[in-house]
C-alpha cells in the first residue's frame, strides 16, 4: 500500500472525498474532471496513477476490491478527519466502496442494499416481494433447467448472467433452437472481481417496448431523476448498447407512472443514498424494471445528460456522497446523443483516421477508442471492446442529433490489417447482420475493461 499527496494543494471550501478507482480514461476522464471541480479528490486505486494526477489532491495504491485494506488506508490518511464522502462508479467495486463508507460513518454505506442490486437474482426477489413491475425471471444452474424455464415463461426469452453489467453475456432466444447458445453465452461470460455462482444464469421474460435508462440521485430516501437516456441497441440477438439519446425536456422525467415504479424499486432494494442507473422497458402495460445499478451510467451517458440539461453529474455525485442536498436543477433544455462505431467484422486495427474538416459544428466530441494493433471482436466474443470510435453531438431535436451523428460518422475511417478501409457507420434498421460475430472463446475481453 502506498500513499502520496500534493503538499502544496491549498485547503479550500470543496469537501474532501475518496474516489474508489478511476476507470478507463477514454470513458471516465470527463467525470473525474467534473468531480474535481466540486471536491478535493483522494483516489484509491490498484496501481500508480497516470492521467488522473492533474485532477486529484492525493492517492493511495491499495487493493480496491479489499474493503478492510481500504478501511485501514482511509484511517491512515494525513487528513482523514476531513473526509466527507466515499463513492465509486466502478461496478465491481461498489460493495467494497459501501463497506468503506459504512466503516467511516459516511453516507451511502449500505452494502446490503448495493448487494441486492449487484446480484440480479436478489434484485428480482426484492422487486417481486414489493410487487414492482418487472420481467418474470427464473434462476438456473444448468442447460436443462434453462430449457425448462424458457418453456414455462414462453418464448421469446432473455438469458443473462446473474451479476455482470453493460449487457455482457445477454442475448435473446426466440425458440428452443436458440436457448442452448444463449445459455452458453451467459454462462461463459466472466469478469474479474465478480463472484462465480453455481446458479449463475437468469432466464427472463422478453419485455416489449423501447428501452431507457434513468440516472438519479438518492438523498436520504428521496429520489431525484436527472437524465432519461433512450437506448439504441444492436447486434441481435445480443443487446449491445450502440448509442444513447438524452432530451432534457423528455416528458418521462415528470411521468407519474415512471416515477412511481422508480421510487418503489429503490425502496424495495433498500437504496437510500447514492447515485443509481436504472434500466427499464416502456411496455404496453407500463414501465417495467430491467435492473438497478448503484452508480452513474457508463457510455458517456452522464456527460450527454450534462451537455443537454446542465445538470453536473460530478457535482451531484460529490454532494450525495457527502450528505449534501444535491442540485439537480436543469439549466439547459437541449438534446444530446452519443453513438459508438463498430467494424463490420472481427479485425485488427491499423489506424483510425479522423478528418477534422468534416466534423459538423454540432459535434461536441468525435474521437477514436482503438489503437493500432488492437483486436476488435464483435459480440458475443467481444463486447464494448469492439468499438473503435464515437461521436457526441448536441442539437435542438433528436432529428438534428441524428443528422449530426451521420455527418460525424463521415469524418471517421477505420483501416484494418487485412487491408480493409471502411467509413464509420451509424446503426440503422435493418441492422447489419450479426452472423459475422465470433463465438465466445477463452480470454475474450470483458465489458469492464472499458469501464
Amino acid at each position: 500500500m502506498k500513499a502520496e499527496s500534493k503538499a502544496s494543494t491549498p485547503r479550500d471550501a470543496r469537501p474532501m472525498v475518496i474516489l474508489v478507482s478511476s476507470g478507463y480514461h477514454l470513458y471516465r476522464e470527463y467525470l473525474l474532471d467534473l468531480v474535481a471541480e466540486a471536491g478535493r479528490v483522494w483516489l484509491f486505486l490498484a496501481s500508480e496513477p497516470t492521467w488522473e494526477k492533474k485532477y486529484i489532491d492525493g492517492y493511495t495504491v491499495v487493493d480496491t476490491l479489499d474493503a478492510p485494506a481500504m478501511i485501514r488506508a482511509a484511517r491512515e490518511l494525513p487528513d482523514a478527519a476531513s473526509v466527507r464522502g466515499v463513492f465509486s462508479w466502478d461496478e465491481v467495486r461498489m460493495i467494497p466502496c459501501a463497506e468503506l463508507a459504512r466503516a467511516l460513518g459516511l453516507p451511502g454505506g449500505d452494502p446490503e442494499a448495493i448487494g441486492r442490486c449487484r446480484d440480479k437474482h436478489r434484485t428480482r426477489a426484492a422487486l417481486d416481494a414489493a410487487h414492482v413491475p418487472q420481467a418474470a425471471s427464473t434462476l438456473v444452474a444448468s442447460l436443462d433447467a434453462a430449457r425448462a424455464a424458457a418453456a414455462r415463461i414462453r418464448y421469446p426469452v432473455v438469458v443473462k448472467p446473474r451479476a455482470l453489467g453493460a449487457s455482457f453475456g445477454v442475448s435473446r432466444a426466440d425458440s428452443a433452437l436458440q436457448i442452448d447458445e444463449a445459455y452458453r453465452n451467459a454462462r461463459e461470460a466472466t469478469e474479474d472481481g465478480v463472484p462465480y455462482y453455481e446458479e449463475g444464469v437468469l432466464v427472463e421474460e422478453c419485455l416489449d417496448g423501447p428501452e431507457i435508462s434513468v440516472d438519479a440521485a438518492c438523498a436520504d430516501g428521496r429520489l431525484l431523476p436527472m437524465f432519461v437516456a433512450r437506448k439504441v441497441t444492436g447486434f441481435p440477438p445480443h443487446f449491445e448498447e450502440v448509442g444513447h439519446v438524452v432530451d432534457a425536456r423528455d416528458p418521462l422525467l415528470d411521468d407519474p407512472s415512471l416515477i412511481d415504479v422508480l421510487t418503489r424499486a429503490h425502496r424495495a432494494v433498500g437504496f437510500r443514498d447514492g447515485i443509481t442507473h436504472t434500466e427499464l422497458r416502456l411496455t404496453a402495460a407500463g414501465p417495467k424494471v430491467i435492473e438497478i445499478n448503484c452508480r452513474l451510467g457508463g457510455d458517456f451517458i452522464p456527460y450527454v445528460g450534462y451537455i443537454a440539461s446542465g445538470i453536473d453529474p460530478g457535482r451531484v455525485a460529490v454532494q450525495v456522497a457527502c450528505g449534501i442536498q444535491p442540485d439537480t436543477t436543469r439549466t439547459r433544455e437541449r438534446v444530446a446523443a452519443v453513438h459508438f462505431f463498430y467494424p463490420s467484422h472481427d479485425c485488427t486495427v491499423t489506424a483510425v483516421d479522423l478528418d477534422a474538416a468534416a466534423i459538423p459544428p454540432s459535434a461536441v466530441s468525435v474521437s477514436a477508442l482503438a489503437s493500432p494493433g488492437q483486436a476488435l471482436v464483435l459480440p458475443p466474443g467481444g463486447h464494448v471492446t469492439s468499438r473503435y470510435g464515437y461521436a457526441i453531438v448536441l442539437g435542438e431535436t433528436k432529428g438534428a442529433c441524428d443528422a449530426a451523428l451521420a455527418a460525424a460518422a463521415g469524418a471517421m475511417t477505420l483501416r484494418t490489417s487485412d487491408g480493409g478501409i471502411e467509413p464509420a457507420r451509424v446503426w440503422r434498421d435493418p441492422a447489419p447482420s450479426a452472423a459475422s460475430a465470433s463465438k465466445p472463446r477463452p480470454g475474450a475481453p470483458s465489458a469492464h475493461a472499458l469501464e
